[in-house]
């Protein structure tokens, strides 16, 4: 049961679709994934939903599978901060989310990127922060490619700290701007920076004022011990994976309890899993759309490469609709280039395959069908309202980043039929009450939150 007695309110966010297979890119409505029109249908149905904020997720390099262009995912999405600094003048109240990687950025151009679409939006921003250490993504970047894996961590909390001194270089009071005197802000107003890591080695002074939120929101990605103690100590919400509702509350009950060592409370570090959801007007009609969904999401070319994935082998002699292949994986992890989707061992994730496989008579296309599926709310607009209000009172989330499997339309009927029925028994919005994300999130002054997190 939630710890409150009152009724908790559901957080809600949208993820543009694209760069992973939940997008059925094929599908007759689905419509481009880089024209700004589509960017912006999603994000004002969102508004439109009264949503905390929209999510883009982001890729860095296309995806090789045996040395071709993996087209199977959606690819080639233009650059975060630009669409969401264009989404920033079309709507009022909605957050923005940009993913930007903290293992091939520095901090100074995150600082001020990010300080830049917070005044933009007047206190819109968010920026998910994520890490690498995939050699193959970082031959873009002027790192070389490589940073140690122990080191990617390392690395992000001290961009982290980084940052954060920049955006408090300001006073918060802002700008004087004396025009008289010929004053835009005091010397004393405009702290010097001198820092000095295992990382930076950076001087100067920041060159934007203080933003409206103070510190844009934080979130994070990562699900590994090492992350889930990044998250408590530095993020103001964690976007997870967990898809069961047993899952989900030992996830948020282990990370919630992380808090303390920080000084942090349990309300500043929301938990929103990502979540798909297949809406019908009986439970037999939904399910029926989640199964079609599927099938177009995971088609006979598509089954087969997530298997080479594991197996590390060209498997395209098999068929799809039979059975898993008798013989170990080999040691060939770069088989996919990129985005590699089973960093695990590869003997083990076959093992588990294969028994899952034989225990439920199940085809490679209707394995990978299993595996890869995310959190999903399937039924009639009451049944999903029903089973997203019960994951949030019973503390297996604080809400859902939705991804629909659409672009841009697929938000559309969550928002029309759903969201009524979640505002109806008054555990969602019904009207924005604040002006930031900090504020739909309700999360408290970002300075007492940033002591906490340099307590570490």
């Amino acid at each position: 049961m939630s710890r409150n007695t009152v009724r908790k309110q559901i957080h809600l966010a949208a993820h543009f679709p694209g760069v992973n297979n939940t997008t059925v890119w094929a599908d007759p409505e689905s419509k481009s994934q880089i024209d700004f029109s589509s960017f912006l249908h999603l994000a004002r149905t969102a508004e439109r939903g009264r949503f905390d904020f929209f999510f883009l997720a982001e890729g860095l390099r296309l995806r090789e599978h045996r040395g071709r262009i993996h087209d199977l995912d959606v690819v080639g999405r233009p650059d975060t901060l630009t669409v969401l600094e264009a989404i920033a003048g079309a709507t009022t109240h909605l957050g923005l989310a940009g993913t930007i990687n903290t293992t091939f950025n520095e901090p100074y151009e995150l600082a001020k990127q990010f300080a830049t679409l917070d005044h933009l939006s007047d206190g819109r921003a968010a920026w998910n922060l994520v890490t690498s250490s995939d050699a193959f993504t970082g031959e873009n970047f002027r790192r070389g490619g490589f940073l140690e894996h122990s080191q990617r961590y390392v690395r992000a909390a001290e961009v982290v700290d980084v940052v954060r001194e920049l955006w408090d270089g300001w006073s918060a009071r802002g700008p004087v701007i004396d025009r008289e005197a010929g004053i835009f802000a005091p010397d004393g107003d405009i702290a010097s920076f001198d820092i000095h890591t295992t990382q930076f080695d950076i001087a100067g002074r920041f060159e934007v004022p203080r933003s409206p939120q103070g510190h844009p929101v934080l979130l994070q990605a990562g699900d590994s011990d090492e992350g889930r103690e990044f998250g408590a100590a530095k993020a103001d919400a964690i976007f997870s994976r967990h898809g069961t509702l047993e899952e989900g509350r030992a996830f948020y009950t282990d990370v919630k309890n992380r808090l303390a060592k920080y000084g942090r409370s349990w309300d500043e570090l929301k938990i929103l899993p990502a979540a798909t959801f297949v809406l019908g007007d009986t439970e037999e009609e939904a399910h029926e759309r989640a199964r079609h969904i599927r099938l177009q999401q995971v088609g006979p070319q598509t089954a087969i490469a997530f298997l080479e994935q594991v197996w590390g082998k060209d498997l395209s002699s098999y068929d799809p609709d039979g059975s898993l292949p008798d013989v170990d994986p080999e040691d060939n992890v770069t088989i996919t280039r990129g985005r590699v989707r089973h960093a695990k061992d590869p003997l083990a994730v076959a093992r588990q395959w294969k028994e899952k496989a034989d225990a439920e008579n199940l085809s490679i296309r209707e394995l990978i069908i299993e595996v890869t599926a995310r959190q999903q709310f399937i039924g009639t607009p009451q049944q999903v309202a029903d089973e997203i209000d019960l994951y949030v009172q019973t503390d297996a989330s604080d809400g859902f980043i939705l991804v629909p499997h659409l672009t841009p339309g697929g938000l559309d009927d969550f928002v029309d039929t759903v969201v009524p029925l979640l505002q109806e028994r008054g555990s969602f919005r019904t009207e924005y009450d604040s002006t930031t994300l900090r504020g739909h999130l309700g999360l408290r002054d970002p300075h007492t939150v940033t002591e906490g997190a340099r307590a570490s």
